[in-house]
Parts: C-alpha cells; structure tokens; sequence
C-alpha cells in the first residue's frame, strides 16, 4: 500500500489549498481514510477521517473551512482547505488503516504554510 500526498505550499491567511492523496494497493472507498497534520513541537493530530460509509469526521477547529472528500475512480482522497489560518501550519499527512488486518499506511508528509 503506498498513498502519495500532494498540494501543499505557502499560502497567506484567508487563502486556499487543496490536498491529495493518492492510493495504490488499496481502495479509498472501502477504508477509512485519514488526514493528519504536525506542526511543530506538537503532536500528530488527526484533521479528517472519511469512512466507507461516508460518514465523515473533523477536528473542531477546522469545522466550517476544511472538506474531505474522495474521487473512488481515481482511488484519490482531497482535503479541501479554505480561509486557512496561521495555526493550520503544519506538515499534513494522509493515513489509512486496513480493517481486515489491522495495519495502517502513512503517506509522506505535505507541507502546509501559512502566513499571516
């Protein structure tokens, strides 16, 4: 399984980005797919996860501004960010986790900066 992560860059506050993660070796629709970001000094933490079903979750401070979503025919998953802030800094990282076996993929990281 490999996801290869795209899109970052430096963007100033009130801007745009747009990740992708693309997938080999697995399917985005059958798993549950993550976004992650670390910034520095701090602990990984978890952005959005959009599951099989659809259902997707966010971390409170990104509710409103940032959208998952995924594209089954290109096997990729985006993560949609608008009116990004200074605390959005961050190296984010898409991850997925096998439910038939338990093991998870981390795709390097994308770096996201942004200025105020």
């Amino acid at each position: 399984v490999q996801l290869q992560a795209s899109g970052g860059g430096l963007v100033q506050a009130g801007e745009s980005l747009r990740l992708s993660c693309a997938a080999s070796g697995t399917m985005v629709a059958i798993n549950p797919m993550g976004w992650y970001r670390q910034a520095p000094g701090k602990q990984r933490e978890l952005v959005a996860l959009i599951r099989p079903s659809a259902i997707i979750n966010y971390v409170d401070s990104v509710k409103g501004r940032f959208t998952v979503s995924r594209d089954n025919a290109k096997n990729t998953v985006y993560l949609q960010m608008n009116r990004l802030k200074p605390e959005d800094t961050a190296v984010y990282y898409c991850h997925v986790e096998l439910p038939i076996n338990g093991m998870d993929y981390w795709g390097k990281g994308t770096q996201v900066t942004v200025s105020s």
